[in-house]
């Protein structure tokens, strides 16, 4: 097997207990992502790793195949690697239980990434911003990238490449506009979207490693891959979608489904 997505499911979510089990739509929250990432064409399986028996028993009327791992792993990466361990796969995309709404398109895209970059163990996507406000909230992760000779920046247009190597993440804004105080022109920053691909023993390996100084400060995991001095492959998309923290974010949710 090639290519896997694995949503980590966690039962005991702190601003919203339970999330990944909501059902005010008819379906459960992670069912959603889940039929989601079924329609993607590269992934050869999807499956679910949970910390909690209730969600491996929706899973099953759902038909989706469900892996209960541990409930004392840190991340969801963490779950990811226990559940991968002793599958014969190359690489693993880490998808959100909490992203209903996540392209497909995006799914294929990044495990591309991998695939065309052999020399890159990991990989992630970004898009442009809409709003400054955006771009200052400590929410929303920032991140750099380096695009090299062929990448340059055209500087009227704000223009990118769509592929580059990840310099930094971080909640703050990224880079600092100094003329403007803080965030300048939107067009400047990319935000990250939180879905990676991981070739399955640099996950193995990356998930033993302690966590970095940097890591802990921002609260960003991705940071100990950099801080030990691993490439991170980012790829550029157009489609975003806010994952849900909230009663009220999944309320939202609940409108835009119901409307189509």
């Amino acid at each position: 097997m090639k290519v896997i997505a694995v949503i980590p499911a966690r039962y005991s979510s702190t601003r919203f207990a339970g999330k990944v089990l909501a059902k005010d739509t008819g379906k459960f929250l992670i069912q959603h992502t889940y039929e989601q990432a079924c329609l993607a064409k590269l992934p050869e399986k999807v499956i679910i790793a949970a910390d909690d028996e209730k969600v491996v028993a929706a899973a099953k009327t759902f038909d989706a195949e469900c892996v209960l791992t541990s409930p004392d792993h840190q991340s969801g990466t963490d779950r990811i690697a226990e559940a991968v361990a002793d599958m014969d796969v190359e690489i693993v995309v880490n998808l959100q239980g909490d992203e209903p709404e996540i392209d497909p398109g995006n799914i294929d895209y990044l495990a591309r990434l991998l695939m065309d970059n052999p020399d890159c163990p990991m990989a992630t996507l970004s898009a442009d911003f809409q709003t400054a406000g955006q771009v200052a909230d400590p929410n929303i992760v920032k991140v750099i990238v380096a695009r090299g000779d062929a990448a340059a920046r055209d500087e009227g247009r704000g223009t990118r490449d769509e592929t580059g190597r990840a310099i930094y993440f971080s909640r703050s804004p990224i880079p600092y506009d100094r003329e403007e105080a803080g965030v300048g022109n939107v067009r400047q920053y990319l935000r990250h979207l939180g879905i990676y691909a991981y070739r399955k023993q640099f996950l193995l390996e990356i998930t033993t490693l302690p966590q970095t100084p940097l890591e802990k400060i921002e609260k960003l995991e991705q940071l100990r891959a950099i801080e030990n001095g691993y490439p991170i492959l980012v790829g550029k998309v157009q489609h975003t979608c806010d994952g849900i923290d909230t009663p009220e974010q999944y309320a939202e949710f609940v409108k835009r489904y119901k409307k189509k």
